[in-house]
């Protein structure tokens, strides 16, 4: 089956065309600056060279029928006729409640994933925008939605539910969602697949790390608890995002510098984390760099952003009373040796030993990283969402 993947932001469109049946990526891109001036799709070819094809693009249903224009031109293209797009599967990144799997996509779920719009008013505006344009572009096309919430809606609801009046979370449903579900569900699944052992009963710590990052507790395949919350501020210190802080502060720091919520909010999703604190970059390579320089600031942000995995990584060893497998993933996890080997430091305790000598090697391939003798084994997983939507786009039609 050929299944076109589509990840939208608010201007921005990513895609991936798989062949299910064989697991090939037919084509990869994406459309940047929608709205803006300076709009352009690039495209990588099979053979790794990237191409840049501008066009003035106002909104995403021209986009995606760039993208699929594309798909069947006689210089880029990988199909004959859209005919051959059996199916769209979309990233879909809060479903709230609602979903708790991935769903065919009907009217009554638009109505259900706009009703998330309250808590993802960032990121379901746009998802909505690349199912409308399909269905405009491609109407007898079946999409199906894929949700990064919804893996973590196995969570028990003492660990999902906040320290505030109940009746707040019934009235406006306040309470931890969790992200990068998708990542999740697809490392802790293919790290037991790779190490020979049944997913079914082991104890997982997925650390999906890049400018963005979550760690998540998968117990006995499933989600038991994740370091992101109603937002994705919560838990990591990321690139741009604060995560883990005082509400006391964030209430003084309002007070202090006049800030309304709408500037509170810019603050700690945009202006903290590693950038706020080393005043370098968000880019990790950037910081590796500065720290190698001696930069005092770039040497903080970077002990506070592996001190924190480390801090997530042995709490969630203690909620499920152990842990068999951690996986590393996400730009970061796949390729700052450093990280990795800091973030397991000092956790000899639990019967976990990294090859320092052997991790320092390994970016982006699938690879043992703990010695031999470690109790608990620690893998390196590069992270495929885009198939595991596809996956779930084909095994949810096959049902139909």
């Amino acid at each position: 089956m050929k299944v076109l993947v589509l990840n939208c932001g608010s201007s921005s469109i990513k895609y991936k065309l798989f062949d299910t049946d064989t697991k090939e990526v037919l084509a990869q891109g994406g459309v940047e600056k929608i709205g803006l001036p300076g709009s352009f799709l690039k495209l990588t070819l099979p053979n790794g060279e990237k191409v840049v094809l501008e066009k003035d693009i106002p909104e995403h249903t021209v986009g995606i029928d760039f993208i699929l224009s594309t798909l069947t031109s006689d210089k880029y293209g990988c199909i004959s006729s859209l005919e051959e797009i059996e199916a769209v599967g979309h990233r879909v990144v809060h479903g709230g409640e609602k979903f708790n799997q991935s769903v065919l996509i009907t009217q009554e779920v638009k109505d259900m994933i706009v009703a998330c719009i309250d808590i993802a008013p960032l990121h379901n505006p746009a998802n909505l925008k690349g199912i409308d344009a399909v269905e405009a572009i491609l109407p007898q096309v079946p999409q199906v939605a894929v949700f990064d919430t919804a893996f973590h809606q196995t969570m028990p609801k003492y660990a999902y539910m906040y320290g505030i009046p109940y009746e707040l979370y019934e009235k406006y449903a306040i309470r931890r969602y969790g992200f990068h579900g998708t990542s999740h569900r697809y490392v802790s699944r293919r790290a037991c697949e790779f190490l020979g052992v049944p997913y079914e009963s082991q104890k997982i710590i997925t650390c999906h790390i890049g400018n963005g990052g979550s760690i998540t507790a998968v117990k006995d395949g499933k989600s038991v608890d994740t370091s992101m919350g109603l937002t994705p501020v919560e838990g990591l210190m990321m690139g741009t995002r604060s995560g883990d802080i005082d509400a006391g502060a964030l209430s003084y720091i309002m007070e202090k510098e006049n800030l309304d919520a709408a500037g509170l909010s810019n603050l700690v999703n945009k202006k903290s984390g590693v950038l706020g604190v080393s005043g370098v970059s968000s880019d990790m390579r950037e910081i590796e760099a500065a720290v190698a320089n001696g930069h005092e600031r770039a040497i903080l942000a970077l002990n506070m952003y592996d001190y924190r995995i480390r801090k997530y990584i042995g709490a969630y060893a203690a909620a499920m009373g152990g842990v068999d497998i951690i996986v590393f993933t996400g730009g970061v996890g796949e390729n700052q040796t450093k990280t990795r080997e800091v973030a397991c430091q000092g956790l000899e305790f639990m019967g976990i030993k990294i090859d320092t000598i052997l991790n320092a090697k390994i970016r982006g391939t699938e690879t043992i990283i703990s010695t031999p003798d470690s109790r608990v084994k620690v893998v390196v997983i590069p992270t495929d969402e885009e198939y595991m939507i596809a996956s779930d786009t084909q095994e949810i039609l096959s049902k139909c």
